[in-house]
């Protein structure tokens, strides 16, 4: 049985870590079981990182890593008709993500103005975490920021950032349902991941209101999380 480990809910999602919500919708689109575990305790994890899935003997971290295993170990099809070209625009895609992912994190780590809300709901959604640890990760966070570069920036930057990472991503999408066609792929439950743990978060960032006014992008996150049902 396949084991994931990753970050606890938040607002009605399965993970409020979008890499997680990644490996999640991955395994829920292939109908592969796979055993649940939230967790904040990262000292088991490869890499000192969630998520992180347990297969058998062997842990794999990253959820590129793990897709890619995944799909190595229970031959797995979902991407199998994929173009050069089309594989190359699922990177590109990724590579954006992750480039969003520091935008997202400072939005509700870093920036005053939506802290506090990210800040009850974690409290409110989960009572076993304190608010010690809460500001200590706050301040870890800050130190990753500044290390990584986004903490150098004004908000107003930031943000412009994040917002150019979710306007491209529409264009490429266009009026299509899923990024390749009808069905979704790997990089489908990738970008799930990211516009469900913004667009369904009850905190009214540019982020949040750059995705809400692109139809195709809300379209394309309900559409995906009806599949996950």
């Amino acid at each position: 049985m396949i084991t994931l480990f990753s970050y606890p809910g938040l607002y009605g999602l399965e993970d409020n870590n979008p890499y997680g919500l990644k490996i999640y919708a991955f395994l829920k689109l292939c109908r592969l079981p796979f055993d649940h575990r939230h967790t904040i305790d990262v000292q088991s994890a490869p890499r000192g990182q969630l998520p992180y899935v347990v297969d058998g003997e062997l842990a794999i971290g990253d959820s590129d890593a793990i897709i890619a295993y995944l799909k190595r170990r229970y031959e797995l099809t979902m991407d199998s008709g994929l173009s050069p070209q089309q594989r190359a625009q699922d990177l590109l895609i990724r590579r954006t993500l992750d480039d969003l992912y520091w935008v997202m994190s400072y939005s509700r780590w870093r920036d005053d103005r939506y802290w506090p809300a990210f800040r009850k709901a974690l409290l409110d959604t989960h009572p076993d975490v304190s608010p010690e640890q809460l500001e200590a990760a706050r301040q870890y966070n800050f130190q990753r920021y500044h290390y990584q570069g986004i903490g150098r920036y004004a908000p107003d930057d930031v943000y412009a950032r994040g917002v150019a990472d979710l306007e491209v991503i529409a264009d490429l999408l266009g009026d299509k349902d899923f990024v390749f066609g009808p069905n979704p792929g790997s990089v489908d439950a990738g970008l799930y991941g990211f516009l469900a743990n913004i667009y369904f978060y009850a905190i009214d960032t540019p982020l949040k209101q750059c995705l809400s006014s692109r139809r195709n992008l809300v379209r394309h996150c309900n559409a995906l999380r009806a599949e996950l049902a």
